[in-house]
């Protein structure tokens, strides 16, 4: 029970926030969207297996809300959330049909290619995309509601926060299911598995159309939030941020991936803020020292601590 409380107390804190800083609203919501990414991270990382294509789904989401919000001057933002995960899950299914087949650099660098592929039509087809300047996104509603931008903002953070938690434990639920612990002996003997009567392939295919929804959810929600979407979203940095936030949370944690979004989000903003010419040292050295010195991020850390803890509590 006590080592439930951590998660609830980060919950509840999160909740408060930005009644208390109202300028956090926005960066909360955009490392929480970007948790929900990190999170399908996670789902491959418990098969043992890294996508560096995953800001495909995150972008190809955001876009397809993009469009709907356009063509009907706003929409409803639970209408838009669908939309994103329609499109996640198509294109899951169409890309990961293929690249399932696939283990370790080769499944990587796959996704990459696809993601690419995506990035550079983004790019060239100005005319539908808007290039390199993206797309606006038009305000929806909000549950029927009409708000102006803070207040938009706000019940957007709720919103978001909701999914997030609900995200969080069912992938938890996941991944202590037969199904999740079937999805973890790929990395340990996927042969086994074969001889159990279990397809290795639909296994691996169920993770990764988990993995593309949430990498969707979280695209749609930073859309929604930023008012914008552009190439950047799909582009092999992008990814290649997601498995690094997912390594600095605690690589197969859930929560890690929420602390460390939220970990990122903050030292990058406060970075550029007070250090604009040298932001990007700043943020390197401080995520630099946190993976040197919590080699199982933030959550395995916090685990050390609490064991310590313990330890210190039980002796006489």
């Amino acid at each position: 029970m006590l080592r439930a409380l951590p998660p609830v107390i980060l919950a509840l804190l999160l909740a408060v926030l930005p009644l208390l800083a109202t300028w956090t609203t926005v960066v909360l919501t955009l490392a929480l969207a970007k948790g929900l990414a990190v999170l399908g991270i996670v789902v491959l990382l418990r098969a043992g297996q890294v996508s560096f294509g995953h800001a495909l789904y995150f972008a190809a989401s955001g876009y397809a809300a993009a469009f709907l919000a356009g063509s009907l001057g706003g929409g409803e933002v639970l209408v838009l959330l669908l939309a994103g995960l329609a499109t996640s899950l198509l294109l899951g299914l169409a890309i990961g049909w293929f690249v399932v087949g696939y283990r370790y650099i080769f499944f990587a660098m796959l996704n990459l290619a696809f993601s690419m592929v995506l990035y550079s039509l983004l790019e060239k087809f100005f005319h539908i995309t808007g290039g390199s300047d993206g797309l606006r996104v038009p305000r929806p509603t909000l549950l029927g509601m009409t708000l102006e931008r803070a207040e938009f903002e706000l019940g957007l953070f709720y919103l978001t926060l909701g999914l997030a938690v609900l995200a969080a434990f069912l992938v938890h639920r996941y991944l202590a299911s037969p199904p999740g612990q079937a999805l973890a002996a790929l990395k340990t003997n996927e042969t086994r598995l074969e001889y159990l009567g279990v397809s290795a392939r639909a296994v691996f295919l169920g993770g990764y159309l988990i993995s593309a929804l949430l990498a969707g959810l979280g695209g749609t929600l930073q859309a929604l939030v930023q008012g914008l979407v552009t190439p950047e979203m799909g582009y092999w940095v992008a990814s290649g941020e997601l498995v690094f936030i997912a390594i600095l949370g605690g690589a197969g944690h859930v929560i890690g991936a929420f602390a460390g979004a939220l970990v990122y989000e903050f030292v990058q903003i406060y970075a550029a803020a007070f250090a604009a010419d040298v932001w990007q040292l700043i943020l390197g050295t401080v995520l630099l020292l946190i993976i040197l010195f919590a080699s199982r991020g933030l959550v395995g850390m916090y685990q050390d601590l609490w064991r310590r803890g313990e330890g210190k509590e039980a002796a006489p």
